[in-house]
């Protein structure tokens, strides 16, 4: 069983780097307060007697070596990165529990036939940059030179700025990719960010496939006018037609049970008071477990939103940002933390993940799996973000013997 008191003094101890006055956390990717996260994971895993290394992109790697070096390696892990003003739990219990299952392991002298490596990927939650899981894509070789160059944070830094001034060299990320051949499965725990297990008083939790997020900008142009001397049957009200889309989107989306859309982004303009509004900008987060769901409620959304703008003689543009095949975790690696679950004496609760995972970016490499710990309230990305000590530990104890399986 693993130490439950150095575990939460870990957790504890790394929710302080970032710490803001709301008691948030914010740890950007390639900022000075990353680094000091990264810094005190790499005393953990040295404590754990693993060697450690940093490759091209950041990622920080912790190896305990198996019996046979030559074997396929299973990765367990997680990020230290955060949104703004975030919680204490989201990628950091995934990673210092990975860096306390293998000190249990070297306390308790077992040595397995693969090596086992803990990984913090860089800038899994993409704050900075808007730009998510690029350790992982730099890890799965789906990384892009031009990535580096395009993408910037509010003070027009770009991401290979950053790395350059953190002491990597953008030009060498393809030192971080990995092979099909090095690789035999990655397994992660995070907190569920969802009420599932709470709802059914459960500790654990074994992750049956990780939604695929489709980001799209909406833009609407209209006409700007008086409010006062338009007449209503005269306008090209660009907002108006907004919400109606926004209402379609919760209407389709709520109709198949699983898919789920939201709006997190909206511009309007001129923006004044007595203006009717000219322009729309909004943004469209849709996200499913199965991507032929996914499509069909996004050609919906897609055909009725052009129609509500013709009816309207307006125009509509649609800019898509990303678009993230949905990934079903491995039966291999869901049995295994099943196993896990068993001999430990928890009930098993399958569930999918809504959140994106770094996971998702090496399904082409390894089996990939993922075990989720409780969440209070079902709270994420907030300062009110909480796992209780004993899920913690709970979850740990449940992924010690899941890497034990798949290491054996």
């Amino acid at each position: 069983m693993i130490n439950q008191e150095r575990l939460w003094h870990r957790i504890m101890a790394l929710s302080k780097i970032g710490r803001q006055p709301s008691g948030g956390i914010t740890r950007l990717s390639f900022s000075t307060e990353e680094r000091q996260a990264k810094d005190l994971i790499i005393s953990y895993m040295k404590e754990a007697g693993l060697s450690v290394r940093e490759d091209a992109v950041g990622n920080l790697i912790g190896k305990k070596t198996g019996k046979n070096p030559e074997a396929p390696i299973v990765l367990t892990g997680s990020h230290v990165d955060s949104v703004y003003n975030g919680g204490n739990f989201d990628g950091p219990l995934g990673v210092i529990a990975a860096v306390e299952a293998l000190q249990t392991m070297a306390e308790q002298e077992i040595v397995l036939e693969h090596s086992i490596e803990v990984v913090a990927f860089t800038d899994e939650e993409g704050a900075r940059f808007s730009f998510g899981m690029m350790g992982s894509r730099g890890m799965a070789g789906t990384l892009k030179i031009e990535d580096l160059h395009n993408n910037t944070d509010v003070d027009g830094i770009t991401i290979a700025e950053a790395m350059g001034k953190a002491g990597f060299n953008p030009d060498k990320i393809g030192q971080a990719v990995r092979h099909k051949d090095e690789l035999k499965a990655y397994v992660e725990l995070h907190i569920e960010q969802g009420k599932l297990l709470e709802n059914a008083d459960l500790s654990v939790g074994v992750v049956t496939g990780i939604a695929g997020p489709l980001w799209k900008k909406f833009i609407i142009e209209g006409e700007a006018g008086h409010a006062g001397t338009t007449p209503m049957t005269l306008r090209h009200d660009a907002l108006t037609a907004a919400a109606q889309i926004i209402q379609i989107i919760e209407t389709e989306a709520a109709q198949t049970g699983s898919t789920v859309g939201t709006v997190g982004q909206l511009q309007l303009t001129p923006g004044g008071i007595n203006i009717i509004p000219g322009r729309v900008e909004f943004t469209l987060d849709l996200r499913d477990i199965d991507e032929t769901v996914r499509d069909r409620v996004e050609q919906a959304i897609t055909s009725k939103s052009h129609q509500i703008c013709e009816e309207r003689q307006l125009t509509l543009t649609i800019e898509e940002f990303q678009r993230i095949p949905p990934v079903a975790c491995s039966p291999i690696v869901q049995d295994a933390a099943k196993k896990a679950c068993e001999k430990l004496g928890f009930g098993i609760l399958t569930l999918p993940s809504g959140a994106g995972h770094d996971g998702m970016q090496l399904a082409e490499l390894c089996d990939i799996g993922m075990i989720f710990a409780r969440s209070k309230d079902g709270i994420s990305h907030t300062p009110a973000e909480w796992s209780s000590k004993e899920d913690c530990a709970n979850a740990t104890n449940v992924l010690y013997h899941t890497l034990i399986q798949l290491a054996e």
